[in-house]
Parts: structure tokens; sequence; C-alpha cells
């Protein structure tokens, strides 16, 4: 049985709950038709627009007296336990149509960091919503929050990425998996843990969801990763008029996109960086990277930038 992690993209589930809902309901019927004909998934997912919301509302409330500032750790378990639940919901109802029996469970994950990651000093992960210039440069000034623009849409806060080391619950993982369950894993890249003396700590940081899902696929042997953003394909020349989507490349033509400056820091270069990451542990796997709107259509072979060795 073919293995395959998928990784669902943070800002590719919409602005809203019932936007993301809706994306989800649409996702859930491609990825149980992968189920249906015989591959093992797991599930990941970005929470960058979700988890800065979060974040903020809480912040926000905090400054006017009505409850306690929440630090970043645990914001990230909040996300996880709402995009997973919304997953779930949707997975459950579709496998139910289609009359297949299978357990979903979303497991809260916590992902090991190192403390004296460059990272910490150089923020570069976008985080909520966009704003305009005029809206992040009183960010800066009022709480000294790091702004950048993001590829044409707006300007984001950028918070600390640093790279996983381990994933805590792997093992959790592997026996939900072997024992038929479909597992919503590592979520938001996964809560970011130092540990010291054996006690883990939550640490203000947000792990590239992409990198964290092509270690857990790599752990988990798993034949293919499938990286769902908000685009159809990998383009080089992103935006210009000679833009070019990429169908099916290797890495080594992606390593040369890489050195020539192709892919934006902090949207699509961690995706490609994920990508050659997996591939260099399963040499003989693949990763496809396209739209979460147009899985079941890159499944066909119809768009997506698949990359192998």
């Amino acid at each position: 049985m073919s293995k395959i992690v998928v990784a669902l993209g943070g800002n590719a589930l919409g602005q809203s709950p019932k936007e993301q809902l809706d994306l989800l309901k649409s996702t859930s019927k491609s990825l149980v038709s992968l189920i249906d004909k015989g591959y093992e998934i797991v599930i990941s997912h970005g929470n960058g627009p979700q988890v800065g919301s979060i974040n903020l509302g809480l912040n926000y409330a905090a400054e006017h007296k009505q409850g306690p500032p929440f630090p970043f750790p645990e914001c990230g378990a909040m996300s996880q336990a709402y995009i997973g639940y919304q997953m779930q919901e949707s997975l459950q109802n579709e496998l139910h149509s289609m009359g297949i029996d299978k357990q979903v469970v979303t497991l809260v994950t916590q992902v090991q960091v190192a403390s004296d990651d460059s990272a910490f000093n150089n923020p570069t992960k976008p985080i909520g919503l966009f704003y305009t210039k005029e809206q992040a440069d009183k960010f800066t000034k009022e709480k000294g929050y790091t702004f950048v623009e993001d590829s044409g849409r707006g300007y984001r806060r950028v918070v600390p990425s640093p790279q996983p080391i381990s994933i805590v619950e792997l093992d959790s993982i592997e026996t939900l998996i072997t024992h038929g369950t479909l597992v919503i894993a590592a979520g938001g890249g996964g809560i970011p843990v130092i540990k010291e003396n054996e006690v883990y700590t939550g640490v203000d940081a947000v792990i590239d969801k992409d990198k964290t899902s092509a270690l857990l696929a790599a752990h988990l042997q798993s034949d293919q990763l499938i990286i769902l953003t908000a685009v159809d394909h990998v383009y080089i020349n992103y935006g210009k008029e000679n833009q070019r989507g990429l169908d099916e490349v290797s890495v080594d033509e992606m390593k040369k996109h890489i050195s020539d400056g192709q892919f934006a820091k902090g949207s699509m270069l961690p995706k490609v960086e994920a990508a050659l990451q997996f591939l260099e542990k399963n040499t003989k796997g693949s990763v496809l990277i396209t739209s979460l709107a147009g899985l079941g259509d890159a499944l066909d072979g119809k768009i997506g930038t698949l990359i192998k060795n």
C-alpha cells in the first residue's frame, strides 16, 4: 500500500471559518478518493493566517482587560484544534458518504527545535492577515512587530521559523496509522518546543509546516509528499510577463532555480526546500506541489508540479 503525506497550506484554507469549511468539503472528496483507491494518507496543515488571527484576538482582549494574554505556543495549539476539528468533520462526512469505515483523529503535535537556532534572531515566517504599509508601520510602532511585503499581496507580520529537529509524538502517530486511523498531525508545523534537561518548553515561533511535513514523510517512509498551496504550479518568474508554471522537474533543476533566486522566502521557497529535503532522504519518492482547489486535477496529471530525483 502506497503511503502519502498531504500538507495543506494555511493560506489556502481561506480567511474565515466558513470559507475554510467550504474549501475543506471539496478537498475531502479528493483526499477520500485516495483512500478509496487504496492509498494510506496522513494529513498535515499550515496555520499562518489562523494562528495570527487567534494571537491578535487574544492580545486585543487582554489589552482591553477582557482576559489574560496567551503565549504563542498555546495559540498554536488552539489553531491545531480549530483546523483539525473542521478537517475531521469534513473527512468523516465524506468517508461516511463513500461507505468507508475509518476513524479520523487530530493529534496535537509538538516539534522539537534548537534553542540556538539562528531563526530566533531573524524572523521570516508570515502569519496573520495582510495589511497595508501604513497599517504595518502602525503595528510596528505600537507593538514592536516585524512586517515584510508578501508576494505583492500586502504586508504581514513575521515571526521566527526554526528548523524542525524531531516530532515528539511520532510514535503515537505511527501507532494510530498501524491501527488504520486517518491521522491529522503536525498542524502548523507543530508546536515548537525546546528540550533542556529532559524537559520540554514551548517557544514563540512558527515552524514551517512543509519542512515538518517533509520530516514526517521521511520518518514514515512515505512514497509521496503532496504540498497543497494557493497556486496550481510552482512558477518561475512569478508575477512577471514571462511567468511559467513548472510541470515535471528534477531535483537538480529545482536547485538551480533556487540558486537563481526564483522563489520568495516565506512563500514558495520553503515548500521547494521541503520537497528537496524529503527527496534527499527518500530518493525513490516524489513530491507534488499544487493548489488545494486543484488537487483532483493534479492527481489526474492535469496541473501541478511533480518533483523527482
